[in-house]
Order: C-alpha cells, then sequence, then structure tokens
C-alpha cells in the first residue's frame, strides 16, 4: 500500500514541480490544487510540466485566501479526488507546494505501512492550545467571520466587537467538540473517507464556513468523531513566530532540518536551491528510521524568538523598538554617573581614572558638546560629539555607548545645566550607579565674576532642575543604585563616600584610599549662599554652610603619607 500526497499550490510553481515529480517516480500518487488566482498561462505550463506522469491528478480549483473557508474546500476537492483515482493508498498526506521531503520517500511508507490504522494529526482543544494569536480561541467557534481578516480588517474587527456587545453566540453544532491544530496532517483513508461521506457533512460545513481559519479546526475536529487512533502531532516540520506567521528555511537551515528527524517540512524559501537539491534525492545514506522529533530543534527556535521579541540587553536594534518596559535590560553593562564631583573637586576625571580604571568622561549631556574622555571628537561604534546628533535620541545615545565599550566601565558626569531627558532613564536602569552631592553646581557660580543678578537667576534655575531630578531619583520606580548627599555633609567628610564608591566601582582591587582628589577652594562659600538668601533665594540644596564658618581648604602641596614603624 502506498501513501498519496495532496498538494495545495499558489506559487513557486517550479518548485512545486520538482516535489510533484520526486514523489511520483518515488511511487506515490500526487493530486494537486493549484489556487485559481494563478493565471491561465502559468497553469497551463504547470499541467504541462506534469503531464508524463500517469499518478498525479489536478482537481477542481479554488480562489483560496488565507483565514477562510476556501482552504477547506480546496482540501476537500483534492481529498476527494484521491480517493476515487487512487483507491490502494492507505494514507493521504497533505502538503503544500512549498514543502520539501526532509527523508527518502521510502522510509515515509515503512513508517505508515507500520501504522496502517494511525491518523497523525495535531488536534487539541481551545482550552490546551497555548499559540492562538489575535485574542480568538474559544470566539473562533462561537461568533461568525463572514468578512477577510486580510482585505477587510477594520470590517472584521467592527463585527467581532459588535458581536461581544450584543453577546451573540453561535450554536455548536451537536457531538462535536471543537478542537485546533496543523493544518498539515496525514490521514487513513477510511477517517477521511468518513469525514467527507458524513451523512451531517452539510450541517458542519455550514458551520465550519463562518468559523475563524477552519481549516486548522475542520478536519481537527471531526477527526476525532472518526479516528480509531489518533497521534495528536504532525509529520511535517512546521515552526511559527510569536506573531502566528511561519519560519521560513533557508540553504543554511540544511543541517537544522536533517537533525529534526521529520518526513517533511514547511516552508521554504524558494529560492533555497541548497536545500532543494539536497533532499530531493532519495538518498538512502541520509536514512535514519528514526521517530520524527522536531521537538530535537525547539530549543533554537525558542531562542530565535526569544532573541526577536526581548532582543539582548542594552542593544537595540534599528529594526525594532520594544515596547515601552518590553526591552530585554536598558544597557548591556554597568556603569556610573557622577552629579556634582566634578565642579568640587579639581580634575576629578583624572583621579578617578586612576583610582577606579575604566572610562572618565566629562558632561556627556552637556548643551554645547558631548565631553568625551580625552575630548576625543569620535568615539567607539562611531559616535560624534554632537549634541545635535546625541539630542535626537538621548537614550539611544547612551545605550550604544554603553553596547559599543561592553567591557570597560563608563563612567560620565552629570548636572542640573545639562540635558535633562535622559534623567529618568538612567533613575529606571538597574545598570546604573548614581553618586549626588547635591547643590554642588553652586561652587561654579561662586567663582563666576558676573553680575550677581544673573548669578541669582541662574541660581535659582538650576536648583528647580536638581530638585525635580532627585525627585525622580527618589521615585518608588527607581531602579539604580543611588547615594546622595549634601554639599555640606560630603566636604565634612569626603574620603569615606569616595571609599564606598570606588569598591563599588573597582570591588576586585579594594584597597584603601590614600588621598582624595584636590577640592575647590570654598573660603567665603557661606558668605555666598548668604548673599543669595539677601537676594531672595533659599539655596536649601547645599546642606548647611554657616557664614564664617568656611570649611578648611586643602593644601595643594599633597604628599603621600607614610606609615612609621
Amino acid at each position: 500500500m502506498s501513501v498519496t500526497f495532496l498538494m495545495l499550490v499558489h506559487t513557486a510553481l517550479d518548485r512545486a514541480t520538482a516535489v510533484a515529480r520526486h514523489w511520483a517516480n518515488s511511487g506515490c500518487p500526487v493530486v494537486i490544487h493549484v489556487d485559481k488566482a494563478v493565471g491561465r498561462k502559468d497553469y497551463t505550463a504547470f499541467l504541462r510540466g506534469l503531464s508524463d506522469l500517469d499518478n498525479v491528478r489536478f482537481s477542481a480549483r479554488h480562489r483560496v485566501e488565507w483565514g477562510t473557508w476556501s482552504l477547506v474546500a480546496a482540501t476537500q476537492a483534492a481529498a476527494e479526488t484521491a480517493l476515487a483515482a487512487f483507491p490502494a493508498s492507505r494514507h493521504i498526506y497533505l502538503a503544500s507546494g512549498s514543502c520539501l521531503p526532509l527523508r527518502p520517500v521510502q522510509d515515509l511508507r515503512d513508517y505508515l505501512a507500520s501504522r496502517p490504522r494511525t491518523d497523525f494529526i495535531e488536534s487539541v482543544t481551545t482550552a490546551d492550545v497555548p499559540w492562538t494569536v489575535g485574542g480568538l480561541d474559544r470566539e473562533r467557534f462561537t461568533l461568525r467571520f463572514p468578512f477577510s481578516w486580510k482585505r477587510q480588517r477594520h470590517l472584521f474587527d467592527a463585527y467581532v466587537n459588535l458581536q461581544r456587545r450584543i453577546r451573540f453566540k453561535r450554536r455548536i453544532p451537536p457531538g462535536l467538540v471543537p478542537h485546533l491544530g496543523s493544518q498539515w496532517w496525514c490521514l487513513t483513508r477510511q477517517t477521511l473517507r468518513a469525514i467527507l461521506n458524513d451523512p451531517e457533512r452539510p450541517a458542519y460545513d455550514a458551520y465550519f464556513k463562518r468559523v475563524w481559519i477552519p481549516d486548522e479546526s475542520y478536519f481537527q475536529t471531526l477527526a476525532r468523531l472518526h479516528s480509531e487512533t489518533i497521534e495528536s502531532r504532525s509529520l511535517t516540520l512546521s515552526k511559527f513566530d510569536f506573531q502566528g506567521k511561519p519560519h521560513i528555511f533557508y540553504d543554511d537551515h540544511l543541517q537544522l532540518l536533517r537533525r529534526s528527524d521529520c518526513f517533511v517540512a514547511r516552508k521554504i524559501w524558494p529560492q533555497a536551491e541548497r536545500l532543494y537539491s539536497s533532499f530531493l534525492s532519495n538518498d538512502p545514506a541520509v536514512t535514519k528510521n528514526a521517530e520524527p522529533n522536531p521537538g530535537k530543534i525547539d530549543r533554537l527556535f525558542s531562542k530565535a524568538v526569544e532573541r526577536r521579541t526581548r532582543g539582548r540587553p542594552g542593544l537595540y536594534m534599528q529594526s525594532r523598538f520594544p515596547n515601552p518596559g518590553w526591552e530585554n535590560g536598558k544597557t548591556c553593562a554597568r556603569f556610573s554617573v557622577f552629579e556634582g564631583f566634578s565642579e568640587l573637586f579639581e580634575d576629578f576625571e583624572t583621579w578617578l581614572s586612576k583610582a577606579a580604571g575604566g572610562r572618565v568622561h566629562g558632561h556627556l549631556y552637556h548643551p554645547e558638546r558631548v565631553e568625551f574622555a580625552a575630548d576625543e571628537a569620535i568615539y567607539n561604534g562611531g559616535l560624534c560629539d554632537s549634541a545635535a546628533v546625541r539630542d535626537y535620541n538621548p537614550c539611544g545615545f547612551l545605550t550604544s555607548l554603553i553596547w559599543n565599550t561592553r567591557g570597560e566601565r563608563q563612567c560620565f558626569q552629570f548636572g542640573p545645566g545639562d540635558q535633562q531627558e535622559i534623567g529618568a532613564f538612567i533613575a529606571s536602569d538597574p545598570n546604573a550607579q548614581i553618586s549626588v552631592i547635591t547643590g554642588a553646581w553652586a561652587v561654579r557660580l561662586f567663582r563666576s565674576t558676573g553680575n550677581f543678578t544673573f548669578i541669582r537667576r541662574e541660581a535659582a534655575a538650576l536648583q528647580r532642575i536638581e530638585a525635580l531630578h532627585l525627585d525622580i531619583l527618589r521615585a518608588p520606580r527607581t531602579r539604580a543604585r543611588v547615594r546622595i548627599w549634601t554639599m555640606a555633609d560630603f566636604v565634612q567628610n569626603p574620603m569615606e563616600p569616595l571609599q564606598i564608591i570606588i569598591d563599588e566601582i573597582a570591588p576586585r582591587g579594594r584597597r584603601r584610599l590614600t588621598e582624595a582628589p584636590r577640592m575647590a577652594d570654598l573660603t567665603g562659600f557661606g558668605q555666598f549662599l548668604q548673599d543669595l538668601r539677601n537676594q531672595g533665594m533659599q539655596p536649601y540644596l547645599m546642606g548647611d554652610f554657616p557664614v564664617g564658618d568656611d570649611p578648611e581648604t586643602q593644601p595643594h602641596d599633597r604628599r603621600r603619607p607614610y606609615l612609621v614603624k
């Protein structure tokens, strides 16, 4: 006994010709349904290309459209032709024009001959199906779907919403329990004939004509009524992505397809010359006599789906921006942000680079230009110091910087005078270490010799900006590691917080700091703050700097301490 193949063909007729000839020459009859949308000229050439084979038939044609009854009607027409033309066939195998046999045909014939009464069709209830896409699982059987999802999407959605609003529900024919599964099945002759000759077929057909995507439920449901033994799986390897679209196999999937041990694969790229030449050979050397097991490659497909939906941590492809909150990590590595340090300490970047290692930048979000380390104009990954380019996508600039320098800790300065759009992004990133000395921005104004009225206005503006930024850093949704000191507290004892920061940046090289960076001369700073108060501004972010109680300025001649034994 042989197996008859049903082929649903609508494109790539040359490849369908090669596959049909392969099966027919291997002793398996083939019945082909050609989509009525295929032009008369192409259809005639297709017929002529297979006219020399006496075990190839063509069924009545239907105009096929995805998700509609036309696919079931086309399959019924091909199945009826197969049952009438090839009475010796014990199994009927449904395939498409984009399918490709992966193992010698004799393997399949032997496999089915040893299971003469088994139907191979994926058939599970809606409650057990995890892959329905579009929110329609049980509803596809209880609502009506007269409109095309692809051509009439607006009407499709509107009619579904209307039925939900009026609580319309169709009656499922008595005795039917709706099942779903892959369209690609292999049924015994007895089961298929029982489905097509069922006296209730007119009622079943009328019901399924208004079911959504009936080709995934018609045979899957009716097989449960007539089959003696069902193996709820398909012998065809067919993988789908998270959107319900089929994966396409290319030439570089050759070894992957061989590992699946499946008999047939779908969907093959028409230009995959290597796949077609390798598998359309009936080479007995590839025979494994193994049980078809697509699960062997499921892990790779799961990883591919995860990579497509989540991406890699901190990597944002040009082709896909994730929905907010869906990204797989905002950045790919840890980095440090220092606020107020470069204002309070002289040459802080150089000191930090020596003390902790890594790359220490200036103000990356300075309004005039990007202050890369060593004053570079072009940085890793082709990032330039243009503020306009950076501000086109401030978050993308930072994620690109961290990605392109992964393996090296990045540190940069930030303050209320910088572009603030990045603040919320940094605060929500678990990779960020943020150290803030509040009010340190006032040191630059303290050193300024400009008009004091303008200084007061600028101080008031910067304080408002920093206050808003601090609210973001203290918000419950903040995920960054944040440390905040007032300027007064930090100046009183700078070594302890500096040691904490350095230990976190470079934990492997833990050592006690022997010297701190040189602090700016703050003589008269308390009086400066009092002058701001006298002008009507309340500088509260700096902490308590009493007038006349200036902090002790560190001497310029700093020598390394030594121990006396």
